[in-house]
């Protein structure tokens, strides 16, 4: 049998966190952080980390891991979450990989394979300039020349992903698209669940702007401050999530306070937004929509847990 896995996704705000716990206790599970931002050391209340007293005697991993100078990807993402799943594995336990970054959830499900990428070449170093001097939205474009797809998948923002498609196909002189695509086909070496946490919109966008409020009450610029004063840029990979790149032009006098919680505001529902574009295109989806079960989480749960345990018979008879 493939070794078991679920996954527990959903756009920020949403709610994973505590459904999370909930599940794992109830099959023995551990939990990996699929999350760009909760393995950075020192930033707690921006990534709305859980804290080591709710999380309640379930193992956590990719929490606190780096410091926020180290970079992170996907690919670290995946050789990290795969030494996790061993451990757990070898603990008789069951990985539930939770967090809102698609992306690296595929790349852990499907294994997709990263041996294509490079090292620093002259062409990605070409590409940075002139992302530098033209702005991103002149990459896009240069992708959207090149590979459509790729362009309509990728926001514009995303420098990093516009600079590795560009660039694969330069190496490659095809498109990264169809690449991912046929990464997206493979048959997972996991028998998994891939549950994705929803709710209605206005009352997931309501919850991301008092989510923001909190955030700010409990110490968040205090927080950016802290990492702002220790030399850290928005060109840091770290300080590139929500919560933060917002708050460096305050701290640099640009804008007012208001203002950059405005942004943060606006830029989360935006995410949130592709967050659930990304996992519709995704196949073999439970959707675990919150007003269908009278956002009753046990009912939730219960739901999760039938099937699972179908699942685990289906798979029982593949053997």
């Amino acid at each position: 049998m493939r070794k078991p896995c679920i996954v527990l996704t959903g756009p920020t705000a949403v709610g994973k966190t505590k459904l999370s716990l909930s599940l794992a206790k109830a099959l023995n599970g551990s939990i990996i952080s699929a999350d760009s931002m909760q393995v950075y050391k020192h930033m707690d209340i921006g990534s709305a980390k859980i804290c080591p007293e709710e999380m309640e005697g379930v193992p956590h991993y990719l929490i606190d891991v780096l410091e926020p100078e180290a970079d992170f990807n996907v690919v670290l993402f995946q050789q990290m979450a795969k030494s996790a799943m061993k451990e757990i594995y070898g603990a008789g336990r069951i990985p539930i990989v939770t967090g809102g970054t698609g992306f690296y959830i595929q790349a852990l499900l499907k294994e997709v394979d990263f041996s294509e990428s490079g090292g620093v070449s002259p062409f990605r170093e070409r590409l940075e300039a002139e992302a530098a001097e033209k702005g991103p939205e002149y990459l896009h474009g240069l992708l959207a020349e090149r590979d459509p797809q790729a362009a309509r998948e990728i926001h514009p923002h995303n420098l990093k992903r516009v600079i590795r498609a560009l660039e694969y196909y330069e190496e490659t002189g095809r498109q990264i698209s169809g690449h991912n695509e046929i990464q997206r086909e493979k048959e997972s070496p996991y028998c998994y669940a891939y549950f994705v946490l929803n709710d209605d919109r206005d009352r997931l966008y309501r919850q991301i702007d008092r989510r923001v409020d909190q955030m700010m009450k409990a110490g968040l610029l205090e927080e950016v401050r802290s990492l702002y004063d220790r030399g850290l840029t928005e060109e840091n990979v770290s300080m590139k999530g929500l919560g933060y790149k917002e708050l460096f032009p305050f701290l640099r006098g640009e804008i007012t306070l208001e203002e950059a919680v405005r942004v943060i505001k606006r830029d989360t529902r935006h995410f949130a937004k592709r967050q659930l574009t990304w996992f519709r295109r995704e196949k073999e989806v439970i959707w675990l929509n919150k007003p269908e079960f009278s956002y009753d989480e046990q009912a939730i749960l219960d739901y999760m847990l039938d099937l699972w345990q179908k699942k685990l018979r289906e798979e029982e008879q593949r053997k």
